[in-house]
């Protein structure tokens, strides 16, 4: 299977070939939490490097429950129009372009100001870092079913912008993965317990969310493949869920893995399982497709067209990009032309490895920021001062996102 051949969906649309741009945390909202001009500008180069997918950074489905500061929030029809002209940019050259829903649960700053929500009121382990994390509430059936409102509104508002389909997260330990695993999942209710119990809210945000929207809006889920804790979340549950969610008209399910307490995403797994340097997730995905009748899309360090080509001769239906196509948007479209061209960031070997990954993560903006302004990447930047700055226009961010929180809880 060629990697520019295209993928047509259990919907009956077509992805134009089997690169997706993965998502990444942006944080490039403006003042009102809608999609800033410098966001629009950053997904129009993406679509300039004709990926067939787009995959959004994180919406949030909740104006009080954030990934970041400057997240970007869809929660009414206030600011549709900065919505329209985002997947207007996107899709500018024929790329599918589908939001990433999500709710952080308890993986929320505590210098946000917000009750943090989950399943059950389990700390972050973050040793020396878990301060900057409030323990959560254990979320009430009320709150369950907000929840579950929340995610189906954002998809209804998500085709009214234009979007060609939504994205549910459930990996990457935010709220949804925090139901999946035993470890965030003490319940002992219908939400807790077995695994199918602990998937019940994402199957029946699935089931909503299908609904809800048109036939030809696709419907994706983002799964961990495990993530990586001893005790948590296992390859065997992945498969299970993956069962489960046969069958309720998905298009797409991508698999990743980790959490904020093991960045598995970034290559590195806290229980000391030794990761590929390429497509993390590429064995565990290999097992899932096993039982899934659903197309599937392993993102997870990806940076060659070899690795890339050996994703789909994997039998997997998408490989998915994200780091490597913020350091070059083109990609495809150079790999497509026949160029041999792997994007790498400079590499950060700090010994503590939250902060290790922070650093990763702010290098990663930072590319993000520059092609936004129409610059050049600038991979070799130094780990260090990047880190340094992201934490002051995070203190920035933060502020402003305060006085927003502020302004909407007046009414």
């Amino acid at each position: 299977m060629t990697l520019f051949a295209p993928l047509t969906l259990p919907n009956g649309s077509i992805i134009a070939n089997r690169l997706a741009k993965a998502s990444m945390e942006e944080n490039m909202a403006d003042a009102d939490q809608a999609p800033s001009a410098a966001l629009i500008r950053l997904y129009r180069s993406w679509a300039e490097g004709q990926t067939g997918l787009i995959l959004t950074g994180n919406v949030m489905v909740d104006g009080r429950a954030m990934t970041g500061p400057g997240g970007v929030v869809l929660e009414n029809g206030n600011h549709l129009e900065k919505f329209k002209q985002w997947a207007q940019a996107a899709r500018s050259h024929g790329a599918q372009v589908w939001m990433q829903i999500n709710h952080p649960g308890r993986q929320m700053l505590a210098a946000l100001g917000q009750q943090t929500w989950a399943p059950s009121a389990v700390a972050l382990d973050l040793g020396g870092f878990s301060k900057n994390f409030s323990v959560p509430k254990e979320m009430t059936g009320g709150d369950i079913a907000e929840v579950q409102r929340r995610f189906v509104r954002t998809a209804q508002l998500a085709e009214q912008s234009n979007f060609t389909g939504v994205e549910i997260h459930a990996a990457h330990g935010y709220l949804l993965s925090q139901f999946l695993s035993p470890i965030s999942n003490k319940r002992q209710d219908q939400w807790g317990g077995s695994i199918e119990n602990r998937a019940r809210l994402l199957i029946e945000i699935v089931k909503a969310v299908r609904a809800a929207v048109s036939p030809g809006f696709a419907v994706a889920v983002k799964l961990n493949s495990a993530d990586f804790q001893r005790g948590g979340f296992s390859a065997e549950d992945a498969s299970r869920v993956v069962e489960m969610l046969n069958g309720l008209g998905l298009d797409l399910i991508e698999l990743s893995g980790g959490s904020y307490e093991a960045p598995a995403m970034q290559g590195e797994a806290r229980d000391g399982r030794t990761l590929a340097r390429e497509a993390y997730f590429l064995e565990f995905a290999k097992d899932i497709a096993q039982v899934a009748r659903v197309p599937l899309m392993v993102t997870g360090g990806i940076r060659r067209r070899a690795v890339a080509e050996l994703v789909v001769d994997s039998g997997i239906a998408m490989a998915g990009i994200a780091t490597a196509l913020a350091i070059e948007p083109g990609l495809p479209r150079q790999w497509q032309s026949g160029a041999e061209v792997s994007p790498v960031l400079r590499p950060v070997n700090f010994k503590n490895k939250v902060v290790g990954a922070a650093a990763v993560m702010a290098m990663v903006k930072a590319q993000l920021i520059r092609l936004s302004r129409g610059r050049r990447p600038k991979p070799d930047i130094s780990p260090l001062w990047t880190l340094i700055r992201q934490q002051i226009r995070v203190k920035f961010r933060t502020r402003q996102y305060r006085r927003w929180a502020t302004k909407q809880a007046a009414g």
